[in-house]
């Protein structure tokens, strides 16, 4: 709920959770994240935000699109590459989302 109510990316959240509460390694997370991405589980809280007039279509049809062409890649990478290098990148990248959450205008 925390992630949909401030706008940072339910993968955050759900990345982290998976890690520290339920002890996926860091091979089973881009494994599983994708499985909860393809399930309706976000479907009524974008209703609710369409019929507000919250939803921007044209953007919403490009993101998808590069979350299918992206993740197909990205999951060629990610089970190439050993556990440590995911920690570290997945170390990396999440201050860095943080500090422009934190700063940004």
């Amino acid at each position: 709920m925390l992630s949909g109510l401030i706008g940072i990316g339910g993968g955050t959240i759900i990345v982290l959770t998976l890690v520290l509460l339920f002890g996926f390694s860091q091979h089973a997370v881009p494994g599983t994240t994708p499985a909860l991405l393809a399930s309706p589980i976000g479907f009524p809280a974008a209703r609710t935000c369409y019929r507000q007039g919250y939803v921007d279509i044209t953007v919403d049809g490009l993101v998808r699109t590069g979350f299918f062409v992206g993740g197909f890649f990205v999951a060629k990478i990610a089970t190439v590459l050993s556990a440590a290098a995911l920690e570290r990148i997945s170390g990396a990248a999440f201050p860095v989302i943080a500090f422009k959450m934190i700063f940004a205008g």
